[in-house]
């Protein structure tokens, strides 16, 4: 078995790099992957750079020229619902792509014809995070997350999306490698940890918590590949 676990930036897999120790460096298609062996099965791991068309490249690249038969992402969202605060993580259920617009010919937004708006994560995987949260007595939340080639700043613009898409979150790279996994039939999942909400206050350091994120994230996504090799 070949698992894929993949983030956006390089502090999104520095932790879990750290955790291995030991990798191979391969250079391939104008990014970097790490291999290495890990109970008995094989890792490769990647972050691809932000946005949808690098995501797209690197999750292809590790389906099919790595040939990984999970993947596994973990990053960094901004909240849509307020339900969700900074420091919170969310389970992506399903995924559409917010900024797919061809109302023009009659179809709704996100959609493309012989596809559909939204993709859903692999149910096996979701239920593995449920006891991952149990076990790290942590509260993970599920729900819609919606993702585009933009940083969205603006608070209609956000409002929008979640009443479109019923999205809880919204972020860069979730929907297409869920498009990627989904062509290709490798179950996948997605993990995300909020960094940006309305409860945000001026001390807020995106820096600071994109690190102590990364090493939360990187724990719980290694609680889940044991779950998966056991």
């Amino acid at each position: 078995m070949t698992l894929a676990i993949m983030g956006a930036m390089p502090e999104e897999i520095a932790p879990i790099l750290e955790k291995l120790g030991e990798y191979k460096t391969t250079k391939y298609a104008g990014n970097t992957y790490y291999e290495a062996n890990y109970k008995g099965i094989q890792l490769v791991i990647a972050y691809s750079k932000i946005g949808k068309v690098f995501s797209t490249l690197t999750a292809t690249t590790m389906c099919e020229h790595f040939g990984a038969t999970k993947l596994l992402f973990s990053g960094v969202a901004g909240a849509i619902s307020p339900k969700l605060k900074v420091g919170d993580l969310i389970v992506a259920t399903k995924l559409a792509q917010h900024d797919l617009d061809i109302t023009a010919f009659g179809h709704p937004f996100g959609y493309v014809p012989e596809g559909s708006i939204y993709v859903e994560a692999d149910k096996e995987l979701l239920a593995l995070s449920k006891e991952v949260a149990l076990e790290m007595g942590k509260s993970v939340q599920e729900g819609i997350i919606a993702t585009g080639d933009q940083f969205v700043a603006d608070e209609e613009r956000k409002n929008w999306i979640g009443e479109i898409f019923h999205a809880d979150a919204l972020e860069m790279e979730g929907a297409s490698v869920a498009v990627v996994c989904d062509a290709l039939h490798v179950p996948f999942f997605i993990l995300r940890a909020i960094s940006d909400a309305a409860d945000m206050d001026a001390s807020f350091s995106f820096d600071e918590f994109l690190e102590t994120s990364a090493v939360e994230s990187a724990e719980f996504v290694m609680k889940m590949v044991d779950k998966i090799v056991r």
